[in-house]
């Protein structure tokens, strides 16, 4: 799934929900950018990310680019992030602390492994007789956006590019970093022993998204 097609798959209301998706699936942008991706002028475009700088949904800051003026980037909030969800984020927190109180860090890690083994297990079926890896690739990230990570997946120098846009479970990720690792190992194994999952952003990290890169072992 292309950039393009994720942002047209949210379906926005309204320009105000386009340029939020914009900035959570393109990053800063400027409002000139803005406006030549929704078919407007960067004036209308600024206006509308003025309005939504009322609100505390974004902000901007200057960046220098060569020689002239800086240029005026818009990024979103903390406030701005937060309108995307984080699926059920103050229970799932409370339960893994509860878990972790109640059966401590083997009990904790067992509910882990749980989850990876019911994701893998529903992955593979639904790549099963997907054989090249750039159709995995594709499937991969169809899955994710289904399941609210704003994935696009991109083909560059022989390898491949999946970009996670957003995190669903961010605050349990937080709470519990292993989740991000198990989901790591969820990717190479359904990825295949032909290819190496590496990941190179990760929002924990405090990147914007997270990046991994599919890159193919030689034969």
């Amino acid at each position: 799934m292309s950039s393009d097609d994720l942002e047209k798959s949210r379906t926005p209301r309204s320009a105000a929900d386009r340029l939020l998706t914009l900035l959570k699936t393109r990053g800063p942008q400027t409002a000139s950018d803005f406006g030549a991706a929704l078919g407007t002028t960067g004036e209308n475009a600024r206006q509308q990310l003025a309005k939504l700088a009322a609100e505390g949904l974004v902000e901007a800051h200057a960046e220098t680019r060569g020689v002239g003026r800086p240029v005026q980037l818009w990024q979103l909030t903390e406030a701005g992030n937060a309108r995307f969800p984080d699926a059920h984020a103050e229970l799932t927190v409370q339960l893994l602390r509860a878990v972790q109180s109640t059966f401590g860090p083997a009990g904790l890690e067992k509910l882990i492994e749980a989850r990876e083994s019911e994701t893998l297990a529903g992955y593979r079926r639904e790549m099963d007789g997907i054989a090249s890896l750039k159709e995995r690739v594709s499937k991969l990230a169809e899955i994710r956006s289904r399941e609210g990570y704003m994935a696009e997946w991109s083909e560059e120098d022989g390898a491949f590019m999946l970009i996670e846009n957003h995190c669903p479970i961010c605050a349990a990720a937080i709470a519990c970093q292993n989740f991000c690792r198990s989901e790591l190992a969820v990717f190479q194994e359904v990825i295949g022993p032909d290819a190496d999952v590496e990941r190179l952003d990760h929002i924990l990290a405090g990147a914007r998204r997270c990046a991994y890169r599919v890159v193919p072992r030689a034969a």
